[in-house]
């Protein structure tokens, strides 16, 4: 596509969106986008798949903290060729270059000359598929003109702030028939995996509650002022009460569930304890006058949610990444003959399990003997060779090349991206209203009730 013919396609696409979003709040007065179902700009991504790719080609914005790991990872898969990497800071940037030359690939173009650098990196045609590791704010605007680019968006956790946002990017998506994948790694877990194919085969019986967090200590960050995550993300402590991340433990629960393939959200009511750890560590280790002791915190330190299926099946979400505790996701899944837990792993199951089911089994190797995901059978070793989070960020690129390589859908669509991120806003929403119930929108229009669920791939 020459550049004219580029321009004149972006114009034409963001006329496009902007004309069909007005019409929907028209339709639907000012709250609109939080209703449960809205008309479509376009045409379902569910189960989309484009023609077969024979050589992926990688455009990367942001490689900081999180994006540096995709210069890896990409560089040690087949099929996959990083040919574009953006970033404003001057030293991450060259950084990418150093790591890019140890790889032997120099024939990457760079770009970080002002925020709107990345344009220029859509603006190329050896782009197939950009991967957004940026500050949460940047997620939404970056993915949308990404597809609007006409390339496919791959942005990481949460995939918008805010169900305007939300609802938005799964407009971008129908009316580009442009992928637009949340990069949930979690999902690609050795546990998680197992846990999946354990659902499938019925170890569990029929599901009727799941468990998940992100617990992880954190307040060490707000000593990152210039950059680094702390840089950004303490902030949203002081704008947002409410479940700030709630994607890693829930991605894999979703999936379980067969969450927008068979069941779907349907309200949430959430709660949060007081706000009291970051302002105590930030009197503790910074002086009087330091910025961080002029913030005032205010969301609660421990979040927790609960969400309702329309199935009737119940979820507790819980975010804290400020109390003295233990990392812990929960990866809990509870059904009629057994559960499994997480953090420590243990099962306990009526029938099928090694002992009483009023004792938990924490002996994992004989349930991986046994039901070990074959996708991570095929590529686990590979996965923990190459690395990221035990092997799952790894795993989450090379099944990501696979798909497109081999014209198969991808595991993790617009609609899962949406229905997940959702759950930041609508707790806060929930929390202002004394815990009362949100309804999540309906993002799939109805398709969630045909939909197949994930299969067991590999």
């Amino acid at each position: 596509m020459s550049g004219w013919d580029r321009r004149g396609f972006l114009k034409a696409s963001m006329a496009s969106v902007a004309s069909a979003a007005l019409a929907a709040c028209a339709q639907g007065g000012a709250t609109a986008p939080s209703a449960g179902m809205r008309k479509s700009v376009g045409k379902s991504v569910m189960g989309l798949v484009v023609p077969a790719m024979a050589e992926v080609r990688v455009g990367l914005i942001g490689v900081g903290e999180r994006g540096v790991g995709y210069i890896h990872h990409f560089n040690n898969i087949e099929g996959a060729r990083i040919t574009a990497i953006c970033d404003t800071d001057s030293l991450v940037l060259d950084r990418a270059r150093k790591i890019m030359a140890e790889h032997g690939n120099n024939q990457v173009a760079y770009f970080g000359q002002g925020e709107l650098a990345y344009r220029d990196l859509l603006a190329r045609e050896d782009v197939d598929i950009v991967v957004i590791s940026t500050p949460w704010e940047w997620h939404h605007p970056m993915a949308k003109d990404t597809m609007l680019a006409g390339k496919h968006a791959c942005v990481e956790v949460p995939m918008g702030l805010s169900l305007t946002e939300l609802w938005d990017l799964v407009d971008t998506a129908e009316l580009t028939q442009r992928n637009c994948m949340m990069l949930e790694n979690v999902c690609y877990g050795r546990d998680e995996l197992m846990v999946l194919n354990m659902v499938r085969q019925g170890v569990f019986g029929e599901l009727l509650h799941g468990e998940a967090a992100y617990i992880h200590e954190l307040r060490w960050q707000m000593k990152e002022m210039e950059r680094k995550t702390g840089s950004w993300r303490t902030k949203y402590h002081s704008q947002i009460n409410g479940n700030l991340y709630p994607t890693h433990g829930l991605g894999p629960v979703s999936q379980y569930m067969n969450i927008n393939r068979g069941d779907r959200f349907d309200y949430l009511s959430s709660m949060s304890s007081p706000a009291v750890g970051r302002a105590a560590y930030a009197k503790r280790e910074f002086a009087a006058d330091h910025p961080r002791n002029a913030m005032n915190y205010i969301c609660g330190d421990m979040n927790t949610s609960l969400i309702k299926t329309v199935r009737g099946r119940t979820i507790m979400v819980q975010h804290d990444t400020t109390t003295p505790r233990p990392y812990s996701r929960h990866n809990l899944i509870q059904g009629s003959n057994g559960v499994f837990a997480g953090f420590p792993n243990r099962i306990a199951l009526e029938n099928g399990g090694r002992g009483s089911y009023h004792d938990w089994d924490l002996d994992m190797e004989h349930w991986y003997g046994k039901y070990d995901h074959p996708l991570w059978l095929r590529m686990g070793a590979e996965a923990e060779k190459n690395g990221g989070h035990g092997g799952m960020d790894f795993l989450m690129c090379w099944r990501l090349i696979y798909c497109l390589r081999n014209a198969e859908p991808l595991d993790q669509d617009v609609y899962d991206g949406a229905a997940w991120s959702a759950v930041q806003p609508l707790s806060a929403m929930s929390v202002a209203d004394r815990g009362n119930s949100k309804d999540f929108p309906d993002f799939t229009r109805g398709l969630w009730q045909s939909a197949k669920p994930l299969g067991i791939v590999g």
